[in-house]
């Protein structure tokens, strides 16, 4: 019995919602998300030298960075975010702008702990203060004027230098083999988005709808009398012409005086 009432309720859930619509909700989920990362504990971080505050979970095999309040995943050629570490990420169609100041070879500095030279004494940040902390740290510039990023005689790149490195790590970036099957994916579903849009016929219903409501139907207008320019009230205005057509007659004071 209960197996005939689950049947019946899906089977109304499925006349039910239209097929467009269900066609939709596909089209929108576009890409696959990425495989989960069992954490047993919140992932601890570092913070990331000559960049505005990117945080990485260093000891996984997979980048996991967190910025701007978000936990940021690459995979595959496209990138992921989430506003938790382990749960909820959804596609991001660009590349976060932060991800152009991160050295590509951060991993094997953090392994030697040096830094272009100078000692990293990276520092260990549990996940809960750098929740409570991050925007703090962000807005007093923390890790660059006190703490210089945990590196020992730590010297600012010049604004310069920063630029021309981020243009090389954003060329190399494009020219990886998932970056290029990523965009030739996009190109594909754009291509194919134009070919179904010309393909979409109009209910005949609506069809037959759609000439009157493009062409209104013009109805007939009454004709009216041709107005005088600067007319004046109707009546005034015959009772003046009565008057012009009407002679005008001489007071009979003045022939009596004439004929004298």
């Amino acid at each position: 019995m209960k197996k005939q009432l689950w049947g019946t309720i899906l089977l109304a859930l499925a006349i039910v919602i239209p097929v467009p619509t269900m066609a939709q909700v596909n089209i929108s989920i576009g890409f696959s998300l990425p495989p989960p990362i069992v954490f047993e504990e919140p992932p601890a971080v570092i913070v990331m030298p000559d960049t505005y505050y990117v945080y990485v979970v260093p000891d996984i095999g997979v980048d996991i960075f967190f910025w701007n309040g978000w936990w940021w995943r690459p995979w595959e050629g496209r990138w992921y975010r989430s506003r938790y570490y382990d749960r909820g990420w959804g596609y991001y169609k660009y590349v976060p702008r932060f991800y152009y100041d991160v050295d590509p070879g951060w991993r094997g500095y953090y392994r030697n702990n040096d830094w272009y030279g100078h000692r990293w004494n990276h520092e260990w940040i549990p996940n809960r203060q750098l929740q409570q902390n991050w925007k703090t740290w962000n807005d007093n510039r923390y890790w660059e004027r006190q703490r210089t990023w945990g590196v020992q005689s730590y010297q600012p790149r010049p604004q310069q230098q920063r630029q021309e490195l981020r243009y090389q790590r954003q060329e190399q970036y494009q020219q990886r083999p998932e970056v290029q099957r990523h965009q030739q994916q996009i190109k594909e579903q754009q291509k194919q988005q134009q070919q179904r849009q010309p393909q979409v016929q109009k209910p005949k219903g609506q069809e037959q709808r759609n000439p009157q409501a493009q062409q209104p139907r013009q109805q007939p207008q009454r004709q009216q009398p041709p107005q005088q320019p600067h007319s004046e009230p109707q009546g005034q205005h015959y009772k003046e012409k009565s008057q012009r057509q009407q002679p005008q007659e001489k007071p009979k004071g003045d022939d009596a005086e004439r004929g004298r």
